[in-house]
């Protein structure tokens, strides 16, 4: 472990052995990236108790820093949810290479043959809060994209993380890459996100993960490229014409399945005919599922349903709590959507194809569905394997970040003595 005493200068050391291991794995074959992926994935399973016993201990310390309930159970890890991690790091081992890969060609009048072909981003760094699985997560995705990684995990897993970052490493140790290809940063020290931050000619591009607090710190104080990924404030909207079952069970899916990630039901529209035809069958079932509806207007008639306040539309709860409002067609859900969303997923429940067009035409939010649920909004389903985040903005990358989503490109011009006039 890298001696933290002096954190500008233990970050500087990080940063240059990254970057050196990114000029390395700028060219490392398939096959060695390959088998340290699986080796990495051995290696997890292999330690699944010790990994448990570290989490025991992250748990712990988070219970006494009175973490919700649903900030609780992105912590946790069980054998279930190793087992998930193993997955994992084999679908991405198992994913196409996107380094070399040719984009698009073509050849020009002169002579010139041009490819346009897909090269790694260089030194990714990652700062997220909780989830430990971010650490195989993104270390996978920017190891199959050639990328070295810098991985800043947050104080509540940090035993979780170093026990599955040492699985990294010896698959690395055991494929001959540079171990340096993937870093964590040992410390809890915020001070060491402020150099991460600033970190301009050793980290390329910075991928915040977490809640407004970090999303809004790295934007505001980064001198380096970031992928941003804002809140998950999704959206689900239960038209006119929506099937009463379908609709109740992705409502419910969407909201409770897991509350503390980012593809959680936070908002839920509910057409006005649909109301009427229907009753508050909807509403009833989440209140008898446990959850807070915090209804606007006639929803507050409702038995059980909490008053909303102004502040409730366009929070990201991440616990059993959900917005709700009742709307006139699906024109006033768009319109709710583009003032209080994050652009990061919102889902159409309609039998009505013209209006499902409508909702993905009108609104531009990095991932729009038609009756699907919003937990949908994940790299693994996308057939990703993993995710490195979902990002909201529009530069570079959008929506699930995968390794494909993790390179740049290059042109690579040939000629046959070709001179320009």
């Amino acid at each position: 472990m890298k001696d933290m005493d002096n954190i500008p200068a233990a970050m500087l050391g990080i940063g240059e052995a990254a970057k050196a291991a990114a000029a390395e794995l700028a060219f490392a074959s398939q096959e060695r990236k390959y088998a340290a992926l699986v080796g990495a994935a051995e290696t997890v399973w292999a330690r699944r108790e010790a990994i448990i016993d570290a989490n025991c201990l992250d748990m712990a310390y988070a219970e006494e820093k009175g973490l919700s309930k649903a900030m609780l159970d992105r912590l946790m890890l069980d054998e279930s949810r190793i087992r998930s991690i193993v997955d994992g790091l084999r679908a991405v081992a198992e994913q196409k290479d996107p380094v070399g890969d040719v984009i698009t060609q073509w050849d020009m009048p002169s002579g010139l043959n041009i490819r346009r072909v897909r090269t790694p981003l260089g030194v990714v760094g990652v700062i997220y809060e909780s989830r430990p699985n971010v650490t195989a997560d993104a270390g996978a995705l920017c190891l199959k994209s050639g990328n070295a990684v810098i991985l800043r995990g947050g104080s509540e897993s940090f035993h979780s993380s170093a026990a599955i970052h040492e699985c990294l490493v010896e698959g690395l140790r055991q494929a001959g890459l540079p171990e340096a290809a993937i870093q964590l940063v040992p410390t809890r020290d915020r001070a060491a996100v402020s150099e991460m931050l600033t970190m301009v000619g050793l980290i390329d591009v910075i991928v915040p993960r977490g809640g407004k607090g970090l999303v809004g710190l790295v934007q505001r104080d980064a001198r380096v490229p970031v992928f941003a990924h804002l809140e998950g404030i999704c959206h689900t909207y239960v038209g006119a014409t929506a099937d009463p079952a379908m609709a109740l069970e992705i409502v419910l899916n969407a909201k409770t399945r897991r509350t503390g990630i980012c593809g959680s039901m936070e908002c839920l529209l509910l057409d006005w005919r649909f109301f009427t035809q229907h009753g508050s069958m909807i509403i009833d079932a989440l209140l008898k599922a446990g959850v807070e509806v915090r209804g606007a207007g006639e929803l507050q008639k409702i038995d059980g349903v909490t008053p909303a306040t102004p502040e409730d539309f366009g929070k990201e709860f991440l616990d059993m709590i959900c917005a709700a409002k009742l709307v006139d067609g699906v024109d006033e859900a768009i319109e709710h959507i583009r003032t209080y969303g994050s652009q990061h997923t919102d889902a159409i429940i309609t039998e009505d194809q013209q209006a499902a067009d409508h909702f993905f035409e009108r609104l531009d939010s990095a991932i729009l569905m038609h009756n699907a649920s919003t937990q949908f909004a994940d790299g693994g389903e996308f057939g990703m394997g993993a995710e490195i985040g979902i990002a909201t903005g529009k530069m570079h990358a959008r929506g699930p970040v995968g390794a494909e989503q993790l390179t740049s490109f290059k042109y690579l011009v040939e000629g046959k003595g070709a001179i320009r006039s």
